[in-house]
């Protein structure tokens, strides 16, 4: 049968059966340790890529009615429960009650304080985003107390900072009492999760707001930097995020056993530095919600990566709690993350 294929078509089934072949793989990374796959996990980040060209191969076949459709078509049927994952037709809205409240969540990569943007009043932007969305509870990744984004109209406030050379925060604000809190430090890491009890009306709440391992990959490496190492790029990046994906697995462990023993309803969000298609997404996940998953839109790109949508911060609530409304503020570019806000209600 081979025989009869043209060339054009031999080497559209094989790179379709080798495209099939990774997307398989890429489907099993969720229940794979990174420390034992430590290169093989960089695939998750680009399942979304692999979804799409095998939606175009079984495009292709189907087009040619050629019998070759199934290579895809079995692979996009298997992977059907991630495709929302990713990207969202429409979103759910439902109506404002007077028991929600609402939290948002925004790496500000430090209010720009070492001006990688080129715009005047960052910081400035941002107290006013805040002040114009006026969330309840106010997670910020990456925190620098710049005197115009202290966020003074907070009367509860948990402010986590550390570092010698650079000072990086991460803070929770509360418009709701603050009973308790603390930090989750990770070894041999500067990133960490802060946490804070909160009472809303009868109910208390446990907020986390975290910050995992960065990948730290700068889209203009030095090539200096990796001829040092006598490595190529490709490999290069491969190395930092699989050591990264490494450490956020630890890191991924220590919260899931922190917020296990806890007797409140649940929120986690902020910068996991990871994809949903990960074992550390699927490890702090668990049984809980991902509030794009259930009322998002569209790509929910949560990364300010010019060529990919990339969605690696993350609001996870308690099945306690109705999601009434996801939104990424995917205009509003003044860090290298764009925020998160949900409506809420405490069932």
């Amino acid at each position: 049968m081979l025989k009869k294929m043209s060339i054009i078509s031999k080497t559209m089934l094989f790179f379709n059966v080798i495209v099939a072949i990774i997307t398989l793989m890429a489907y099993l990374l969720p229940f794979l340790a990174p420390k034992w796959f430590p290169f093989l996990s960089v695939l998750s980040l680009f399942l979304p890529f692999f979804l799409v060209v095998n939606l175009l191969f079984f495009m292709y076949w189907l087009i040619q009615f050629k019998k070759y459709i199934f290579v895809s078509g079995l692979v996009l049927l298997l992977g059907i429960t991630f495709i929302n994952k990713f990207y969202n037709l429409k979103p759910t809205e439902l109506p404002k009650s007077e028991n929600e409240f609402s939290i948002m969540s925004y790496n500000v990569r430090l209010f720009n304080k070492f001006n990688w943007y080129k715009k005047a009043n960052i910081p400035t932007k941002i107290a006013e985003l805040v002040s114009e969305k006026n969330p309840d509870i106010l997670c910020i990744q990456e925190y620098s107390n710049l005197e115009k984004t202290k966020f003074s109209n907070y009367k509860y406030q948990h402010v986590f900072k550390e570092g010698k050379n650079i000072i990086v925060g991460n803070a929770i604000f509360s418009k709701f009492k603050i009973i308790d809190k603390g930090v989750i430090n990770f070894p041999n890491s500067t990133n960490n999760v802060v946490y804070a009890d909160v009472i809303k009306g009868n109910d208390t709440l446990r907020i986390y707001s975290m910050h995992l391992q960065s990948i730290k990959i700068s889209t203009d490496i030095e090539e200096e930097e990796i001829q040092k190492m006598n490595e190529s790029k490709t490999k290069y990046i491969f190395r930092k995020i699989s050591d990264a994906f490494t450490k956020q697995e630890a890191q991924a462990s220590l919260l899931k056993k922190h917020y296990g023993s806890c007797k409140y309803k649940k929120i986690i969000c902020g910068d996991m530095n990871n994809s949903a298609f990960s074992f550390v997404y699927r490890t702090i996940k668990g049984t809980m919600q991902d509030a794009f998953e259930s009322n998002g839109e569209g790509f929910g790109k949560t990364y300010n990566f010019k060529y990919y949508p990339a969605r690696i911060d993350y609001i996870f609530l308690d099945k306690t709690i109705q999601i009434k409304s996801f939104e990424t503020l995917n205009d509003f570019y003044n860090s290298d993350h764009f925020p998160l806000i949900s409506r809420l209600e405490i069932k």
